[in-house]
C-alpha cells in the first residue's frame, strides 16, 4: 500500500473513526491505486478521476456508490494538501453521475407493532425484544446499538447515551415500551452474559455483532408474518418517519437521528405526503371543508 494512503488510513484510526468506516475509505483508495496503476497518486490530474470514474461506471457500480467512492478520493486529496503534498486537489470540480433518488425503506406504525409485540420466551429471545425495541424507539444505527455498554442507558431519566459517526455523543429518550423491555433483559441478562460492560451479547455471551443483530431481526420479522427484507436500519428509518408524521418537528428530528445536515433529514419529508396532505386540510382555517 502507498505510503499516503497508509498515512491517511493512520489518520483517521487517530481521529477515531470505526474500523468499519476506516476499511471502506481503503477500499474507496484501493479502486483509486488500482485505476491509477504506475501513475503516483500525487501527480493524477481531473482528467485522470473523470476517466476513472467513467470506468468504474462501465463496470456497473450505481450512483451512489461512484458518490461514495469520489467522496473517499476528496477526503483523501483534502488530507494530502493538508501535509503540503499536494500541489493541486484533481477531484475539485468533479460531480458524480447523478441516480434516481430511492426513498428510505420503513416499517407501518401496525407493521412495527406486529414486529415488536412477539412472544419472548428465551433470554436471547427477549433480549431481541429489547434491542428493536430500543432501535426504534430512538433511533440507533446498528453500530450504535451493538457498542452500548450497561451503563449507557439511564432508565431513571429514560435516556440512552450513544456514541455516533466519528464518535460524536448524543443523548437520544427511551420510550416506555423500550425501557420495560430492556428491564425484562437485565432481569436475565446475567444467565447468558459473558461480557461485564456489553448490553447485548451474542449467543456465547460476547458483544453482539452487527451481523448477529441483522439475522436476529430477519429471522424475527418472518417468523411474524412480515414478508418484506427487514433490516436493522429500516427501524431507524420508521423512527424518524413516524416521529416526523406525528410532530412535524424535523429539527428535533434532525437532533435524534445525529445527522449533521439537514438536509440528509429532509428525505423523511417525502415519505408519506398523503398523511400530510392530510394533517393539512384538517388544520389550515382555509383548507378546511365545511
Amino acid at each position: 500500500m502507498p505510503d499516503p494512503v497508509a498515512d491517511f488510513l493512520n489518520h483517521l484510526r487517530g481521529r477515531n473513526y470505526s474500523p468499519r468506516t476506516v476499511q471502506s475509505y481503503g477500499e474507496d483508495l484501493g479502486h483509486l491505486t488500482g485505476l491509477a496503476g504506475s501513475v503516483p497518486l500525487v501527480r493524477l490530474a481531473p482528467h485522470d478521476i473523470r476517466r476513472f470514474l467513467a470506468t468504474l461506471h462501465g463496470r456497473g457500480y450505481a450512483a451512489g456508490s461512484l458518490a461514495r467512492i469520489l467522496s473517499g478520493w476528496r477526503a483523501f486529496y483534502r488530507f494530502l494538501a493538508r501535509q503540503g503534498g499536494l500541489d493541486a486537489n484533481p477531484c475539485t470540480g468533479i460531480r458524480p453521475p447523478k441516480g434516481p433518488k430511492r426513498l428510505p425503506h420503513t416499517l407501518s406504525p401496525d407493521e412495527m407493532a406486529q414486529l415488536l409485540d412477539s412472544d419472548a420466551d428465551t433470554p436471547l429471545a427477549i433480549q431481541d425484544r429489547a434491542m428493536f425495541e430500543l432501535v426504534y424507539s430512538s433511533g440507533l444505527r446498528l453500530a450504535e446499538l451493538v457498542g452500548l455498554d450497561l451503563t449507557s442507558v439511564d432508565r431513571t431519566s429514560g435516556e440512552v447515551r450513544v456514541f455516533g459517526k466519528g464518535s460524536k455523543e448524543r443523548i437520544v429518550p427511551v420510550g416506555a415500551k423500550a425501557l420495560v423491555a430492556l428491564a425484562g433483559w437485565l432481569a436475565v441478562r446475567a444467565l447468558v452474559a459473558k461480557d461485564d460492560q456489553a448490553l447485548f451479547v451474542g449467543a456465547r455471551g460476547a458483544r453482539i455483532s452487527p451481523r448477529v443483530v441483522q439475522a436476529r431481526l430477519k429471522a424475527l420479522a418472518l417468523d411474524q408474518g412480515i414478508v418484506q427484507n427487514v433490516h436493522p436500519h429500516a427501524l431507524r428509518h420508521s423512527f424518524a418517519s413516524h416521529v416526523l408524521q406525528s410532530s412535524g418537528d424535523l429539527r428535533a428530528v434532525q437532533e435524534m437521528l445525529g445527522h449533521a445536515s439537514l438536509s440528509t433529514t429532509q428525505v423523511y419529508t417525502h415519505l408519506d405526503f398523503q398523511h400530510l396532505a392530510k394533517v393539512y386540510d384538517q388544520a389550515h382555517p382555509r383548507a378546511k371543508k365545511k
